[in-house]
């Protein structure tokens, strides 16, 4: 029995039924981290003392039969949660060792699980490839020349190479499902206000939403219960009674309505994606769903318009990092000007910069009505559609990404990073759940991710089909197979 090759469930059964310790499975994924991290820099902290004591106390737990359900299995978590045990970096210069005061809201809800680390990811969330990190890039363990994805890449990238279970990660415009595609598991972003944002630290505050990363869907359904609960605290936090998110899993799928959007069919995307995507969706088919093609216009200009809205709320959030509130502080200044000027230009990296002046520019005078409300009214356009189309379809169907895991700085045009976000920007901009998964691998062996979108707070039905392809395929099985590390 090898813990690392076990999904969350199968370790749930073996710590409640005293087949496995909590320190024989957090041994285990230390052992992993410390053969697999030099190659693939998935983590940016990982103690193994305190891992240790965290598993011994799980397993006294276990042992007194007052263990919660997570009690002993051992996660990571990206780090721009906040944490008390290790610092919360976002992947950058400008808040390198803070520690925070508290832990995030969604921690406090995996009560007993034991968190081995914090992973790396894009400075501030900002990029989709994790190349855009302060402390190094992260690296695909499909094929270390690659990149994981972003900016959850750490996240996907430790779960697709057994070093933890499942990871929590934080979607703004894809960052969960799009590393998820790239490295071969399942990510979800549920729907807006599911998760409490306490203790996320914020890039875009009307977009940003903590996320499962696991090797199954039964498992991401399992750790997305945990996840959800109402936060006080968080005013966009949703009231609403516990749910089960596994209950339609093992239904069939006769009669479940599932719609191909025409727009996402239509962008150019690599020929191993579009064949994978065509042939998950004749298997849903056979498997009894009703598939139609349905044509939703505003998807269209979902991309630019996240753009938008997105740079003008980090340029929002991001100002507080000035040197004399929060973040690096330049030394040797004289003035109050050159201390905000040099403690940004050095705690900050490029990408950053870059949102922060764009967000910055379209919120100015002059310039707001032109692409701030406009951006805002392809939102609400976008938001109405997809309505309208749920009125005929139960999940939406397209690619996660328009093609595999692309080579370490092969795009060096920040536009072409941008375009590879067009399939997942539309139902974060709409604050509806989406569910990425394995649907088959290219030519060179890298995954091929399937993206699957309901109405808000039907993500039950994602599970379930998500399910039925995996039980069909063969895939997300107990054990999980090797990756190339």
């Amino acid at each position: 029995m090898n813990p690392s090759d076990m999904t969350v469930r199968g370790l749930i059964d073996a710590l409640h039924n005293r087949q496995l310790s909590a320190a024989e499975v957090t041994e285990d994924c230390l052992q992993r981290i410390r053969h697999a991290e030099p190659a693939l820099h998935a983590f940016l902290a990982c103690d193994e003392a305190l891992a240790r004591s965290h598993a011994a106390e799980a397993d006294r737990m276990l042992q007194s039969g007052d263990a919660a359900r997570l009690c002993g299995i051992p996660f990571a978590a990206k780090d721009n949660i906040c944490t008390t045990d290790f610092p919360t970096t976002c992947s950058s210069r400008m808040l390198e060792g803070y520690r925070s005061p508290f832990d995030a809201f969604a921690l406090t809800r995996l009560k007993g699980a034991v968190c081995v680390g914090k992973t790396n990811m894009d400075e501030f969330a900002m990029g989709s490839s994790t190349e855009h990190s302060a402390f190094g890039p992260t690296r695909n363990p499909y094929d270390i020349a690659r990149v994981p994805g972003g900016s959850s890449g750490g996240s996907a990238c430790a779960v697709a190479a057994g070093m933890v279970p499942f990871a929590l990660g934080s979607d703004t415009g894809g960052s969960v499902r799009q590393p998820a595609a790239f490295c071969g598991v399942v990510g979800m972003r549920p729907t807006y206000g599911s998760i409490s944002r306490r203790g996320l630290v914020a890039f875009a505050s009307s977009l940003d939403q903590i996320g499962p990363i696991t090797r199954n869907a039964a498992d991401n359904a399992l750790i997305l219960e945990a996840l959800c609960a109402h936060d006080a605290q968080d005013a966009t936090s949703v009231i609403h009674p516990r749910r089960d998110f596994s209950r339609l899993m093992a239904q069939p799928l006769n009669g479940l309505r599932i719609s191909i959007v025409k727009e996402m069919m239509d962008v150019p995307m690599q020929s191993a994606v579009r064949e994978a995507v065509t042939s998950a969706v004749h298997l849903l088919e056979k498997l009894g769903a009703k598939i139609v093609t349905l044509s939703i216009p505003a998807v269209a200009d979902a991309l630019p318009a996240y753009y938008i809205i997105s740079g003008a709320e980090a340029s929002s959030n991001l100002a507080r990092y000035d040197g004399i509130r929060f973040g690096h502080r330049a030394e040797n200044c004289t003035t109050l000007e050159e201390v905000y000027l040099r403690s940004r230009s050095e705690g900050f990296g490029q990408e950053v910069k870059r949102r922060i002046l764009t967000g910055t520019h379209v919120l100015s005078a002059g310039y707001y009505q032109q692409y701030y409300a406009k951006a805002q009214r392809v939102r609400s356009v976008l938001k109405y559609q997809l309505a309208e189309a749920f009125r005929t379809a139960d999940v939406l169907i397209s690619p996660t990404a328009p093609e595999t895991a692309f080579r370490l700085g092969e795009k060096q045009s920040p536009v072409s990073l941008y375009a590879g976000d067009i399939h997942t920007v539309p139902a974060a901009m709409a604050g509806i759940p989406a569910l990425s998964i394995p649907c088959g691998k290219d030519s060179g062996g890298l995954p091929i991710g399937l993206q699957l979108m309901a109405p808000a707070f039907c993500e039950e039905l994602l599970y379930q089909a998500a399910y039925a392809l995996e039980r069909e395929t063969g895939t997300g099985a107990d054990i999980c197979g090797e990756v190339r590390v």
